[in-house]
């Protein structure tokens, strides 16, 4: 069948392709963080313990999920240049399978390790008693769903580095309909169905992917972009070392932020509890916050990718000039907007005045530099769609393990919770400043702020 949503990014207007391709992904990425919230929601009404359950839950499901994350960038970066290239459509069909065969081969194994492994991980992060019994409800179903989500994050990266940028978030909002509506249901029981408690949640997300999966998988084969093609272990080797030069360090990179939130969290912690919560807070009104953006930097990695194949070093260039200065305007839009209504918005999420004070404060400070953010996370899959992936990950470590972590302790040392925002702060800037080094350095953005804007403005 004729895939009619096909787009080809290398002609017309650089910022028309960006915001077809990062406009819908917005959707996309709050039906996700939905599902996150909605398990909280309903979880705190089963019990403390269940709560508590996600405290521990979500970090560490977040690092296994950058594993999917990096492989759909790997995929997306070897795709999209594919397309650039008007490689043959055989050849890229084959491409597409082995990034499937791969990702769901690993995801596999890597879930196994997960079903059976999880009690000593979280034993070792101090999960105990009741709290230790709601983790081991939740997470032999959700180790089962995770080849399901890695399937339909590459089968994603299909439709993006084609240029369909809406087919994937209607795909991952599938996904969060299913896992927020069943969710009450299975939570605690509905007609012939039992009360399930924790493992309802898990359930409820398995199901949503499982579905969702299928009908990615169903959708890709009816366009054509997956299908028969000749000897399917012609150029395997080469592909999967195309896909894994960007999906390891991609993965990494995705990791690194969970894992330093989790060390400044203790930093945070020595404060006091109504500290920790309102540093948690502050970070889910940021992750809302933060969407157009991460929408942004999903978009342009086919928009760079497929300009960098066709050999439009021009049009890569404009792509990321447009990208940055978009997080330049909405970043100092939102910065400011923090500044004078940071106690209100951090209202809606905390629980309390003394957390809804730490909260505030951090939104204050931090707000006027989530332009930097946006520079580094818009950076990082520019680099990626360039195969530039160790230079992304270089950035995220530095920005974390050299400038934030040892900042942070050193802050709230001397200066108390103020040393936490202010250390943040300075990790944004400082991670700009390094984010716009590396892609000067590789070529993706040394066009000048006016050549950019004619190219951006008339393709």
């Amino acid at each position: 069948m004729t895939d009619t949503k096909k787009r080809d990014l290398t002609e017309g207007p650089v910022w028309k392709a960006l915001a077809v391709m990062s406009a819908p992904m917005s959707l996309g990425i709050f039906s996700v963080i939905g599902v996150g919230l909605a398990d909280a929601y309903f979880l705190g009404k089963v019990s403390g313990a269940a709560l508590a359950a996600v405290g521990f839950i979500y970090p560490v499901i977040t690092a296994f999920t950058s594993l999917s994350i990096g492989l759909s960038a790997g995929a997306n970066a070897a795709l999209s240049q594919s397309v650039g290239a008007r490689t043959d459509a055989q050849d890229t069909r084959r491409l597409g399978l082995h990034a499937l065969g791969f990702g769901t081969v690993l995801s596999t194994m890597l879930a196994v390790v997960i079903f059976f492994a999880f009690p000593f991980l979280f034993g070792s992060l101090g999960a105990s008693g009741n709290v230790a019994d709601e983790i081991a409800k939740y997470m032999p179903l959700w180790a089962v769903s995770f080849p399901f989500l890695v399937t339909m994050m590459i089968t994603n990266s299909l439709f993006r580095a084609h240029g369909d940028g809406a087919t994937a978030p209607a795909i991952m909002i599938l996904a969060a309909v299913f896992g927020i509506a069943l969710n009450p249901v299975l939570i605690f029981g509905w007609g012939p169905l039992p009360e399930m408690g924790t493992a309802g949640a898990a359930l409820s997300t398995l199901i949503g992917r499982v579905v969702a999966m299928m009908a990615a998988l169903w959708i890709a084969w009816r366009r054509g972009l997956l299908g028969f093609c000749g000897s399917i272990f012609t150029k395997l080797y080469k592909n999967l070392a195309k896909i894994l030069a960007v999906g390891l360090p991609a993965s990494m990179s995705n990791a690194i932020n969970p894992v330093g939130m989790a060390l400044v969290t203790a930093a945070v912690a020595t404060v006091g509890d109504d500290a920790v919560a309102g540093f948690g807070a502050a970070g889910r009104v940021q992750s809302i916050l933060l969407v157009p953006l991460l929408a942004l930097s999903s978009g342009i990695g086919p928009v760079v990718g497929q300009n960098w194949g066709a050999n439009k070093t021009d049009r890569a260039q404009s792509t990321t000039s447009w990208a940055f200065g978009f997080s330049l305007l909405y970043g100092g839009v939102i910065g400011l907007g923090l500044l004078i209504f940071a106690t209100p918005i951090a209202s809606l999420l905390a629980a309390g005045d003394s957390d809804l004070a730490y909260a505030a404060q951090y939104l204050r400070i931090v707000g006027l530099t989530l332009f930097g953010y946006g520079i580094v996370v818009i950076a990082n899959a520019a680099m990626n769609a360039r195969d530039k992936a160790l230079w992304s990950l270089s950035v995220s470590l530095g920005r974390i393990f050299i400038v934030y972590l040892p900042l942070a302790w050193i802050g709230v040392v001397v200066f108390g919770y103020v040393g936490i925002p202010a250390a943040a702060a300075l990790a944004n800037i400082l991670g700009a400043g390094a984010a716009v080094y590396a892609v000067k350095r590789n070529d993706l953005i040394e066009l000048s702020w006016p050549e950019a804007f004619r190219l951006g403005r008339v393709g």
